[in-house]
């Protein structure tokens, strides 16, 4: 991950994430209103601006199969290409199926990368397991949480 992205802002560079990042990293998820747990920093890719974390993502490993997770851009950067950056780097790293839980406003975002919808009785069985709560949430409230799955653009 030595060349930065052309679309991502001068003043910023996407990196790992390192140990002192997880107070930042756990900052931008829980303002985001996004799952606090199974925050492990050397899961994370990192873009740094000025000197502060800005935006994360995550891919955590389960049997099998990846889970791309706890993507967060922080309100005053959004808009500059940083979502589009983690995407495509978590995606680079990614070594098995991956898979992704968002809500439906975030869809067609995902889906400029390839990403598609699946149903549910097609997921590993860990993902199943994971993603249980956010299925159930949806079916209570109006939450429109979709699954979505990493196949290749052509």
């Amino acid at each position: 991950m030595n060349a930065q992205p052309r679309d991502l802002p001068a003043q910023c560079q996407i990196r790992p994430a390192r140990d002192r990042d997880m107070w930042a990293i756990r900052i931008l998820v829980l303002c985001a209103l996004l799952d606090p747990t199974q925050l492990h920093w050397q899961n994370f890719i990192a873009i740094e601006c000025e000197g502060k974390i800005v935006a994360c993502g995550q891919l955590r490993r389960f049997s099998g199969s990846q889970e791309l997770g706890s993507m967060v851009v922080a309100r005053s950067w959004r808009d500059r290409g940083l979502g589009s950056a983690l995407v495509k780097a978590l995606i680079r790293q990614s070594s098995e199926p991956l898979y992704l839980e968002c809500m439906g406003w975030l869809v067609e975002f995902y889906r400029k990368f390839g990403f598609v919808e699946v149903p549910w009785e097609s997921l590993p069985k860990p993902l199943k397991t994971k993603f249980a709560v956010g299925q159930l949430g949806s079916k209570v409230l109006p939450l429109g949480v979709t699954i979505m799955q990493y196949q290749p653009l052509p």
